[in-house]
């Protein structure tokens, strides 16, 4: 029988975390076999191995302690990747060799599957001298742009798209350029951006008084705080970036403010950290632990989350030792503080199974009252490895004690803390949990609220038919095996529903006792009033949380998920246009033989032609894409070439929307310089072998378009093998019909005359 509750639990499963051979082969047959292999490993380095393996098993067992996506992944596995999430790269000189060691770095990190934050308020303004080279400093938004382009050719470990975060100081000389770099729908796509907001500058907005913008101890502009402030409202009200991270209230409240400055946070905010510092993270599923849903017994079973805690903070401490880093300087920091973040998900549904209203105080005071009980247990488990293994190398109790959340921890855990040490600097963060959440059932995410109670969701079997199947949120699923079909009491209020200062108000209370930051997002309607926006922040700021982060339909980033006007309950909707999206449930398998084409393309500077052959595959009738070959006698693209051709056909063969493909290909540029095919700047070979891919998803009337228009150029050429070579592409229309009509050159496709 199986252990998922829904099919796209299973589906997640499989696609993610179940482990394969090279060839697709699984290896994990059953999720217990997940279980066991990430326990099995997460325990060889105890004293009793067998014996915490099991331990660890039942934790993980029935999806009650999460692992976060890489433990999950790549724990015992045998993998080169690094088990912890993302990272905090070190500080970025001001010097163009120490900026550009600093970007191999953070490409080092990415191809093992990290995402990163960057604090880029180190790098000298716009227009600032450069001594010695009498030339003007281009600021910190350009190498911004060069780090964007690095994460676009880099595909992390794990099929997970590259991610970043970017913070600049609110006092930094180009911050209003930071503000609004994002309403370019272009631009930094790959970035979530943050500013850095400083207790001083808080005060002189509410004061309404000037606020400097400095680098280097001059004074470069003298602004009113409020205008700045109001226009990182605006920009975040229109475009939903940037966020708002209030940098001093975490460096007073980090428990290692005595050897540490923090500058820079993880891509979803939730970990803040210093130069080099990893993120670790795993959540407990508060939906598992309520005992009689909706019923008049319910109950959140405090011993089992005690007992849960305290074998999860043992499995993360030992992820530390058991994971690989990207570099050693991650390798150094993570074991000198031993840093964890251990945070929750189903709390929304948790709260709907004691019949609590998300966002209401009683919810409210119930998440803290849970978030502190996590916090002690996590505290009294990390003492106890503490004298059992030793406390972190760093720690110090006085100023430990002295510092952080530890002012307002129980005096006997303090205690404890003085007479033993403790194992982890740092133990509780609340991240997102989108896919984990999925995997173990559709429980909602982190603290967030139940977005959606039910959709519907198209699957497209291997045999081209397509199906549907209802994906339900945990608790509507125990709703529906208690009561049937009776509907769903007035306390099921949703994230569409829920106004934002109930979201503020949630945060808040789980914030008090999380050692780090919560990754949450506060959904805002699209007709609320830039006032009443604002008041949101402000509300984040005077309720003690660490930062805050909106989300408000508009016209520059679209709407993620919408709620059908039939319809209850929200439904998801597929960020794309000109076709239905669906979902494969497996992948498709390869027939014995496959058409296709293959086109030749020729790179100046390279002696060797590329060949990409493309295949299709019909299914119901219609062509798509089904796999890609590249191949050349130049050795030097052996590699990657090889690695393009394993990825690329993997997505095709995973189905959905695959338009991403191109649109990331056609966007690497090349440092050494691109070509120009048929009048257009193409800035890499790896573009070029994009806009092959979009011609023929053209040809095949798999995506509509007019693509690239590769002809024929007397620098670059791309040619179908077999044909001619052809003439000069018409300048209108790409084609390659033109003729001499009456003393004119003439195309005979859409008639664009060059005399007239």
């Amino acid at each position: 029988m199986s252990r998922f509750s829904a099919p796209i639990a299973e589906q997640i499963w499989d696609m993610k975390y179940r482990l394969k051979e090279a060839d697709g082969t699984p290896l994990d047959a059953t999720v217990e076999d997940t279980w066991r292999r990430i326990a099995r490993a997460l325990a060889r380095n105890e004293a009793d191995p067998a014996a915490w393996e099991d331990r660890f098993y039942a934790a993980l067992e029935d999806f009650r302690y999460l692992p976060a996506g890489r433990i999950t992944a790549g724990a015992g596995t045998g993998r080169s990747v690094t088990l912890f999430n993302c990272f905090v790269m070190g500080t970025i000189p001001d010097s163009l060799s120490g900026i550009f060691q600093m970007l191999k770095e953070a490409a080092l990190t990415m191809q093992q599957g990290g995402g990163i934050g960057y604090d880029f308020s180190t790098i000298r303004p716009r227009g600032a001298e450069v001594k010695g080279v009498a030339a003007d400093a281009s600021g910190p938004l350009s190498f911004m742009d060069v780090w964007d382009a690095m994460c676009r050719t880099i595909m992390s470990a794990g099929s997970r798209r590259g991610a970043m975060m970017a913070t600049l100081r609110c006092d930094h000389p180009d911050i209003e350029a930071f503000i609004d770099a994002k309403k370019d729908p272009a631009r930094l796509r790959m970035f979530n951006l943050s500013v850095l907001v400083t207790d001083p500058f808080m005060a002189a907005v509410k004061a309404d008084g000037p606020w400097d913008l400095v680098f280097g101890g001059r004074v470069y502009r003298t602004l009113q705080a409020r205008d700045l402030w109001n226009r990182i409202m605006q920009s975040t009200y229109q475009v939903a970036e940037p966020g708002v991270i209030f940098i001093d209230r975490i460096n007073q409240l980090n428990n290692l403010a005595y050897c540490e400055t923090i500058a820079a946070t993880n891509p979803c905010g939730e970990q803040p950290l210093p130069p080099y510092g990893a993120c670790l993270l795993g959540s407990v599923n508060l939906a598992r632990l309520v005992s009689d849903p909706f019923g008049p017994g319910a109950v959140l079973d405090l011993t089992a989350l005690d007992d849960l805690v305290r074998v999860a903070v043992r499995m993360m401490d030992n992820v530390i030792d058991v994971s690989r880093f990207p570099l050693p300087e991650q390798a150094a920091e993570a074991q000198a503080k031993r840093r964890i973040g251990l945070g929750v998900t189903g709390l929304a549904d948790a709260l709907l199974m004691l019949g609590l209203r998300y966002g209401s105080e009683a919810a409210a005071a119930q998440t803290e009252s849970w978030m502190r009980a996590i916090a002690r247990s996590a505290y009294l488990a990390s003492v106890d490895l503490a004298r059992e293994k030793g406390a972190f190398p760093l720690f110090d109790a006085q100023k430990y004690l002295a510092s952080g959340s530890l002012t307002r921890m129980d005096e006997d855990v303090r205690a404890a803390i003085r007479q033993h040490g403790i194992r982890n600097a740092l133990l509780t963060s609340v991240a997102p949990t989108g896919t984990i959440s999925l995997y173990a059932g559709n429980v909602s995410s982190g603290i967030e609220p139940v977005f959606a109670y039910a959709y519907t969701r198209k699957v497209l079997q291997k045999d081209g038919s397509r199906t549907e199947e209802e994906v339900v949120d945990y608790a509507v699923q125990m709703w529906r095996g208690k009561f049937g079909d009776a509907p769903l009491p007035d306390w099921f209020v949703n994230a569409q529903t829920l106004p934002p200062l109930d979201h503020v108000r949630m945060q808040a209370a789980a914030q008090k006792w999380i050692d780090s930051s919560i990754s949450k997002t506060i959904n805002c309607p699209g007709d609320i009033s830039f006032d009443a926006f604002k008041d949101v922040y402000m509300a984040a700021w005077d309720q003690g949380c660490k930062g805050c982060t909106t989300y408000r339909p508009n016209d520059v980033t679209g709407s993620v998920l919408t709620v059908s006007e039939t319809q209850t309950a929200p439904v998801a909707s597929q960020p794309v246009t000109g076709g239905e999206v669906v979902y494969l449930s497996d992948p498709l398998d390869r027939p014995a033989a496959l058409e296709g084409q293959t086109y030749k393309v020729k790179w100046p500077g390279s002696e060797h032609a590329l060949y990409i052959t493309i295949n299709d595959i019909v299914i119901a009738g219609h062509r798509r894409p089904f796999e890609v070959f590249i191949n050349s006698k130049n050795m030097e693209h052996f590699a990657w070439t090889v690695a393009l051709t394993r990825m690329i056909s993997a997505v095709f063969r995973r189905g959905g929307d695959i338009s991403f493909v191109v649109e990331e290909l056609k966007a690497v540029f090349d440092p050494r310089g691109g070509a120009w095919m048929e009048g257009r700047y193409i800035p890499s070979i790896l573009a070029a072998i994009g806009g092959v891919i979009e011609r023929h998803l053209i040809e095949i009337g798999f995506i509509e378009g007019e693509g690239l228009g590769l002809k024929s150029d007397p620098k670059a050429e791309v040619l179908r093998v077999g044909e001619a070579a052809r003439g000069k592409a018409c300048e209108a229309c790409g084609s390659n019909d033109l003729r001499m009509v009456e003393g004119c050159l003439t195309c005979g496709s859409c008639g664009h005359s060059k005399c007239g």
